[in-house]
């Protein structure tokens, strides 16, 4: 039963490696190969692409785990799979109704995608290995930012243009990376534990079956209504009004350092024929940065309060150092280009060497900011907590989305501007929020 439930969560983490390699690499570059396509019969956005799939994956979240309960994870994560290789595919032969209709539905995929993967992660651990197995996942998944970006790093270093060629090859290879992790979902095997109870509930009988998938099915209707009523009962609560902008701040940065930032140094003309292979190189490097903070803060300093208000004023710091370096380094224009050369000067000479040590600091206060608003939810909410963390992916994804679509049209310094706003206001309530709840403990103890 235990190598069975161990060989489930390998599995499980080895398909999503897969699916995000594939994934994460072509949000990194969406917008540089968009540019290089668009002509008179095909005009499209990689910032609107990606803003539709997080603005879409917001509102699934709110009927997720109905689907997932009538369908059960193991079917909904091989559909979501689906979904994720048809829009990778679209890339191979761009169409701008291709484009925006696969991110529509890449972005309920995700939805589902998600809910199940937590469900199915639960169905395999009990509470000796919910962390070990988490922590397994949680690798592996994180590895995703490496390898195809390694390969964008290689491919495109030295090309001043992205060719049909180019293209056609980066996506075909992303593609079937997609549909391998998509294909793992299939090798997955439901828990013994799971098939004794349903052996006895649901007996050998077709009949049987199908009344047992229909109280199901009622069953989740009604555990959705609950917990949409327990989320707008929390979303006026006290502690959730005062971490929304932290919430908010963590989709500003995500869209920032997942499409934006890539994008702005592919376009910047003083790095030359380095640029391109630069978008490659800069996604390895935030990844470092995310899974060495997310080890180190997620693990390490996730049960101590006075480390989590630490955490989050390190993250801050971080970002905002960040920020200013990319504001000296990079040129105004660089997210708005419609070729591969910018027209505004920047303060500095731009430095490859400080470009990349930006893209660390991105990932690793992305990873402090995410880390501790998981651990305090989980601590505020210990008996709501799944309400709670989808409020807290509703409003980063509705956040992410909006930051993509007016990418689009504002100056780095002023996308660089709102977010150091808005962090500076999400890092002073998550700090009021603290101080709240450790007054509220204080308080009941006897």
């Amino acid at each position: 039963m235990a190598d069975l439930r161990v060989f489930n969560v390998v599995i499980l983490g080895i398909g999503f490696l897969l699916i995000f390699t594939a994934f994460t690499t072509c949000g990194n570059i969406e917008q540089t190969v968009i540019k290089s396509v668009e002509n008179r019969t095909f005009i499209g956005s990689g910032y609107h692409s990606l803003g539709i799939i997080y603005g879409v994956f917001s509102v699934s979240n709110l009927f997720a785990p109905t689907v997932v309960t009538v369908l059960g994870p193991q079917v909904t994560m091989f559909l979501s799979g689906v979904l994720y290789s048809g829009y990778i595919a679209v890339f191979i032969l761009p169409a701008a109704w291709s484009l925006y209709l696969t991110s529509v539905l890449i972005g309920v995929g995700a939805a589902m995608l998600w809910t199940a993967q937590g469900h199915f992660l639960v169905q395999n651990s009990d509470a000796d290995t919910i962390n070990r197995n988490t922590g397994v996942f949680w690798g592996l998944l994180q590895c995703s930012m490496l390898f195809g970006n390694l390969y964008i790093y290689f491919d495109w270093n030295g090309i001043t243009e992205i060719t049909e060629g180019n293209r056609k090859s980066l996506f075909i290879a992303l593609l079937v990376l997609s549909v391998l992790g998509t294909l793992c979902f299939l090798v997955l095997r439901r828990p013994p534990v799971q098939e004794d109870i349903l052996s006895e509930e649901e007996g050998q009988s077709l009949l049987s079956a199908r009344v047992i998938y229909k109280q199901r099915a009622v069953s989740a209707v009604r555990e959705a209504r609950s917990d949409l009523g327990t989320m707008l009962r929390l979303l006026r609560s006290r502690t959730i009004l005062l971490l929304s902008s932290c919430m908010a701040y963590s989709g500003l940065e995500l869209s920032f350092y997942s499409g934006v930032y890539g994008t702005c140094l592919g376009a910047t003309a003083h790095f030359g024929d380095a640029a391109k292979g630069l978008i490659g190189l800069s996604g390895i490097v935030v990844g470092v940065g995310e899974i060495l903070g997310g080890g180190l803060f997620g693990l390490v300093c996730r049960n101590s309060r006075l480390r989590r208000t630490s955490v989050v004023f390190l993250g801050m710091v971080v970002h905002f150092v960040a920020f200013y370096l990319i504001f000296l380094n990079i040129p105004d224009d660089a997210p708005l280009v419609t070729s591969s050369v910018t027209q505004h000067e920047p303060y500095l000479l731009p430095s490859i060497s400080i470009a990349l040590l930006c893209s660390f600091l991105l990932g690793l206060g992305d990873s402090c900011f995410n880390t501790q608003l998981y651990s305090i939810l989980g601590c505020v909410y210990g008996e709501e907590s799944a309400p709670a963390f989808t409020i807290f992916k509703f409003i980063q994804s509705i956040c992410a989305a909006l930051a993509f679509f007016y990418s689009g049209y504002l100056l780095l310094s002023w996308q660089l501007l709102l977010m150091v706003l808005l962090g500076f206001v999400g890092t002073l309530c998550f700090f009021l929020v603290e101080k709240i709840q450790n007054l509220t403990e204080a308080l009941e103890q006897p």
